[in-house]
């Protein structure tokens, strides 16, 4: 089931993707109910806004797959290695990207994000299916030169825009081996698979929870795959996720 936000009008609205209409949802379905309106909206006549806005955090995983880390240089992380995006990082589909002033070369990372369905804490593995309440698409947007300067990636990862999250959220989809694809102004710069990731979600899963308590709409995002390049104010970047769907935003500089 696809699960979109969306904004005809004024108001935010919930609605699940049925063909090439939304049937709208009475409330958020993640902290209330399924219960439709009846009413049914074709999606070419609606804004698609971000899934959601975590309520607390982004969970980013950096280093993640290994030809990632080949291109940058880096070595195999014994652990997987977290960082923190705050809420204020997440736009939408079509969402401008803003360049930080404080930066001259900002990546697009084209990622799985899987989004958290319920307070938890010390998730094992095993049982990480049980706390997922889907997955989105992600570009973990980041000034790299800023993340090689500062010894901690806070300026690199955290600024506002550097999340966009989109289409909608998938609740039943099946991970293990997933194309992640990200095009910059139609040019395919990222081709990879999840089946390549180092940590897989079920263990991203309890090692983030094994450092912080996960409320519900929280996101994790993955890992990018190899590929990641600049983007320039002007250009558009459109990030993508098997079986979940495809979105971009323009880039521009304040």
């Amino acid at each position: 089931m696809q699960v979109a936000r969306f904004v005809k009008g004024e108001l935010p609205a919930y609605g699940i993707l049925d063909g090439e209409d939304l049937v709208v949802l009475r409330s958020d379905p993640l902290f209330d109910s399924w219960d439709t309106t009846g009413e049914r909206v074709p999606l070419g006549e609606v804004r698609l806004l971000s899934p959601m806005i975590p309520r607390s955090k982004v969970v980013g995983i950096g280093r993640n797959y290994a030809a990632h880390l080949a291109e940058m240089g880096n070595e195999l992380p014994p652990e997987p290695l977290v960082f923190l995006k705050p809420n204020t990082a997440v736009i939408g589909p079509d969402d401008p990207i803003v360049l930080p002033p404080y930066s001259r070369e900002v990546h697009h990372e084209a990622e799985l994000a899987v989004v958290i369905s319920r307070m938890c804490k010390y998730v094992p593995a095993a049982r990480a299916a049980d706390v997922i309440y889907g997955y989105t698409v992600a570009n973990d947007v980041s000034a790299r030169d800023v993340q090689r300067s500062d010894s901690q990636w806070t300026r690199a990862k955290a600024f506002d825009t550097s999340c966009p999250l989109g289409p909608w959220i998938e609740t039943d989809l099946d991970v293990t081996d997933l194309a992640v694809r990200a095009w910059v102004d139609g040019e395919l710069r990222q081709d990879g698979r999840t089946s390549q990731l180092i940590f897989t979600v079920p263990e991203l899963i309890e090692y983030v929870s094994g450092i912080f308590t996960l409320l519900p709409g929280d996101v994790i995002l993955t890992g990018t795959p190899a590929g990641v390049g600049p983007i320039e104010a002007g250009q558009r970047v459109e990030v993508e996720v098997e079986g979940i769907g495809r979105f971009g935003n323009p880039v521009v500089r304040r």
